[in-house]
């Protein structure tokens, strides 16, 4: 009964919160919010918004940074996977790519603004020597009006989450013996899996492309940190509005959000075209007997260009290192004078709130989502059901802008006299937790071979002891795995935290991304490396337990 019930929850609990934001976002924005004093419906919220100066420029930045960023990552997942699948690389990556995913979005931000700003590290290890500067250039890297910066940050997020996708997607095409059948008629390496996997692979990672371009085009945390100020991003502009203490900002505010879901959907319906053209104009390409035109740039570029952008990850952590321990640090010194401690020892004291904070709302979210994931997953094997029936219900909060509906999330706690709290967060995060453990999961769940528990069965045990202890111990690697990934979601969440938790229920990440206007280095690079440090200790776990588990079951492999 309770397995009977638990799809039907999961599917609840993504579309109900998702509908109920989007009615009470699209009320406000057209006049109707009688809590405050808005009982007819009018257009005034919208002549205030196009009134604002620098609409226009707010809208193209997050149109074209959104379709940009998915672009050059998508390319370069691509390349990667044409030009190394099968290599040791590939091999090597495909370790990393969970790790550098788990990554929150604000610490890969402040990582890299500390990588690439005028005194960065990269200015600071070419110079004088390179450069021949003795003084940081005055130059406009970070925060620079076309946003480029903004999309760097959001390319070395986006590529992991695209990456593994794709590895997962890959699972169902056997592209190994695509690839041998075509060089059996002599094409190249990379021409083979262009020509004979992409085609196949791309249907399959459509929508995880949807919610990259969603997300670029509506982020708040890195748009804060790396993007425009004058004018900022138009996600950053509804946040401003939203905060505002003149409460009629909120019809304002509710606008904006129904013009940024204009604005993704716009970005959405632009890519598609894309993909038409794209679709037509490849078919010759596809049949013109080429086997080996531009193998060499796709083996050398493909390589080349994840390695720089796993390089420039590991880069920027490395740089959060540097600035949490740093003590008198001149320009040019490529390291730091002085390394000293006081900078963890100054602010660990007023972060325990936060810590406490992240954690409780980040493993209350991911317990939960565990628990309706496998219970869904469970009744999809016993029931034999489509593997990938109604999956698109799992990326709606996640192609939808969060600004677009969380706004309408707290007009609606607040209609119905639910104040924000640790609770209403916890039931935030859980719309992004759960698509991403269940998505991490799903393959696994489905690759483990039934007969395993068919075999119990036959033994005459009960199926839920069959699930107990057979089935839940082989999936233990897969599943804390998903666990990890869920929690480092959850940890990096910024805007649900913010809004429905009204600043009251402050986490690791609203503190950073709060001390990005401050300037100090050293205290923000202390709360970034506290922010990356809780999902690898998860990850850590993930990768410990299931040792310490099979350490006298030599032969008991699972599935990892």
């Amino acid at each position: 009964m309770l397995l009977r019930l638990a799809p039907w929850v999961l599917i609840t609990l993504l579309t109900a919160p998702l509908t109920a934001g989007l009615v009470m976002v699209l009320l406000p924005a057209f006049g109707y919010l009688p809590v405050l004093g808005g009982d007819t419906f009018h257009l005034e919220a919208w002549q205030s918004l196009w009134a604002r100066a620098g609409l226009h420029r707010s809208i193209l930045l997050s149109y074209f940074s959104g379709l940009i960023t998915t672009l050059v990552a998508l390319f370069i997942v691509v390349l990667f996977l044409a030009a190394s699948q099968g290599t040791w690389l590939d091999r090597a990556i495909r370790r990393m790519v969970s790790p550098l995913l788990a990554i929150p979005h604000a610490a890969v931000a402040f990582g890299l603004a500390f990588l690439i700003a005028p005194s960065g590290l990269l200015v600071r290890w070419l110079s004088p020597g390179v450069t021949g500067w003795e003084r940081p250039p005055d130059l406009l890297i970070v925060n620079d009006p076309l946003g480029l910066a903004l999309m760097a940050g959001l390319v070395l997020k986006e590529v992991p989450f695209l990456l593994l996708m794709s590895l997962a997607a890959l699972a169902q095409l056997h592209p190994e013996r695509r690839v041998t059948l075509a060089r059996s008629l002599g094409y190249a390496p990379g021409i083979a899996w262009l020509k004979s996997v992409f085609p196949a692979l791309y249907p399959l990672i459509r929508l995880p492309v949807y919610a990259v371009i969603a997300y670029a085009t509506s982020v708040v945390d890195m748009a804060l940190i790396l993007g425009p100020t004058l004018p900022p991003t138009l996600s950053v502009s509804i946040i401003t509005w939203f905060n505002d203490p003149d409460l009629n900002r909120r019809f304002m505010a509710s606008a904006g959000a129904v013009l940024q879901l204009g604005v993704t959907l716009a970005a959405l319906l632009t890519w598609w075209l894309g993909e038409q053209a794209v679709k037509r104009l490849s078919q010759r390409w596809l049949v013109n007997g080429s086997r080996s035109s531009g193998s060499l740039a796709i083996a050398l570029g493909g390589r080349a260009l994840l390695l720089t952008t796993t390089l420039l990850a590991i880069s920027a952590l490395a740089g959060l290192v540097l600035f949490s321990v740093a003590g008198f640090w001149r320009f040019p010194d490529a390291l730091p004078g002085t390394f000293t401690l006081d900078h963890w020892q100054r602010i660990l004291p007023s972060v325990t709130t936060p810590l406490f904070n992240t954690l409780s709302i980040g493993l209350s979210a991911t317990l939960i989502a565990a628990v309706l994931v496998v219970a869904t997953l469970e009744h999809a094997a016993r029931h034999h059901l489509p593997a990938r029936r109604a999956q698109w219900l799992l990326y709606l909060p996640l192609i939808v802008p969060q600004v677009a509906f969380l706004f309408g999330l707290v007009v609606a706690a607040e209609s119905i006299g639910i104040r924000p709290q640790w609770a209403l967060v916890v039931a935030a995060h859980l719309l992004f937790v759960v698509p991403y453990l269940y998505l991490s999961l799903s393959e696994a769940y489905r690759r483990l071979d039934p007969r395993w528990v068919q075999v119990a069965l036959s033994l005459g045990v009960p199926p839920w002891r069959a699930f107990w202890q057979v089935r839940l111990p082989l999936l233990l690697a897969p599943l804390l795995t998903a666990c990890a990934v869920s929690l480092a979601v959850s940890i990096g969440q910024y805007l649900p935290t913010l809004l429905l938790g009204g600043g009251r229920v402050p986490t690791i990440t609203t503190e950073a991304v709060a001390m990005a206007s401050g300037g100090n280095r050293r205290l923000i690079a202390v709360l970034a490396l506290l922010q990356a440090l809780l999902p690898f200790i998860g990850f850590s776990l993930a990768l410990l337990v299931p040792r310490l588990v099979w350490a006298k079951r030599r032969q008991m492999r699972g599935v990892t």
